[in-house]
């Protein structure tokens, strides 16, 4: 990665890394696979890159599900559903919210064949079609930071903490740019020793090709408690010596963790790492793929620079759609450029889901 690249392309960088790569360390498990996704995490926190490890198997179990992921409602329905008919009150936890919505959210499973249901006098029943599998074994959080300078480290140390106190995640990971120095300046920020250390060195275009030895581990994470109780930080003092406020936290229970890193790997499941197409303009006469080693990287013709989600719109000055002509005649491919790019890359994310054993 060169100085002018964006953050962004770092980041798919890292993606294609760990697709291929992950986990950084000698041992390599073939009955666990990793899926890959960015720009995940819950309202609170949001995180560069997730790496989820799945059992082979029963990812198999899942696949049988579909490839569109399943929200908590959806989730709640087609894990509790029972093998015989029963009345969706009665199979189902009660909610802490009104049931109509669970209702909601039971005609929603049998409109995807996710469970079956019938009416019998005024009641709603249902049973499954076949078990939600265990298919999450662990998760993984990465913030990507190619320039950790000391101010970088300093915004970037209350967001890791907070990560390491929910123990949301069974790893936290911070990945930053080598520097070639014999000691790397990320080991000497101030820095949760809770938080593992990954250096890139993406320049070489031949490490870049194998994909191997571009990430480095400076610092291996200790793993998180995520079957425990969390903590969630709600305030902290500033430290300032003059701020004699408390801080606030509260307690997260295990049961709460577990779905919403259930519903985490559902998302990253359906959507992958490659999903920025849908907040970029393939459809810009301007927009290209470029192959920069294993990866391809969003390119603009109009600005010669790999351009990012919030530059990539209708509102770019450069923005100019496909003419008619590209789309209706005179193409080879069916929808003109922008569509092709879309389904290479939604090629691309379906073969990337790993293969049933």
């Amino acid at each position: 990665m060169t100085d002018a690249d964006p953050e962004f392309t770092f980041e798919l960088r890292v993606c294609r890394w760990a697709e291929q790569r992950w986990p950084p360390r000698d041992v390599h498990r073939a009955d666990t696979a990793v899926l890959v996704a960015r720009q995940l995490g819950t309202r609170r926190r949001r995180w560069d890159v997730i790496v989820v490890e799945v059992d082979r198997e029963a990812l198999a179990e899942r696949r049988r599900f579909g490839t569109r992921g399943m929200d908590r409602d959806l989730l709640r329905v087609v894990r509790n559903a029972p093998a015989n008919w029963e009345w969706y009150r009665d199979a189902l936890p009660d909610p802490d919210f009104p049931w109509r919505y669970v209702r909601e959210a039971v005609h929603r499973a049998a409109d995807r064949d996710l469970v079956e249901t019938r009416t019998r006098g005024r009641r709603i029943e249902l049973r499954r079609i076949r078990p939600y599998p265990d298919w999450v074994e662990r998760i993984v959080a990465i913030e990507n930071k190619p320039d950790l300078d000391a101010s970088a480290a300093r915004r970037l140390r209350d967001q890791v903490e907070h990560d390491v106190a929910l123990a949301l995640a069974d790893e936290v990971w911070i990945a930053t740019r080598a520097t070639g120095e014999r000691v790397e300046p990320a080991l000497l920020e101030n820095l949760p020793v809770s938080v593992g250390l990954l250096a890139f060195d993406f320049g070489d275009r031949e490490a870049t090709t194998r994909l191997r030895g571009t990430g480095t581990t400076l610092w291996r994470p200790r793993s998180l408690e995520v079957d425990e109780p969390g903590t969630r930080i709600l305030d902290r003092p500033s430290g300032d010596v003059h701020d004699r406020s408390a801080a606030r936290f509260e307690y997260v229970d295990p049961g709460t963790k577990r779905e919403t890193r259930l519903a985490i790997a559902e998302r990253a499941y359906e959507r992958g790492w490659r999903s920025y197409r849908e907040t970029m303009r393939p459809d810009c006469r301007s927009f290209e793929l470029r192959r920069d080693g294993v990866v391809l990287l969003p390119w603009c013709t109009a600005t010669c620079t790999h351009q990012t989600p919030s530059e990539c719109g209708s509102g770019c000055p450069a923005f100019a759609p496909e003419p008619p002509g590209w789309r209706t005649k005179g193409w080879p491919i069916e929808g003109g450029p922008g569509r092709a790019i879309t389904r290479l890359l939604e090629r691309r994310r379906e073969r990337a889901r790993p293969d049933d054993p």
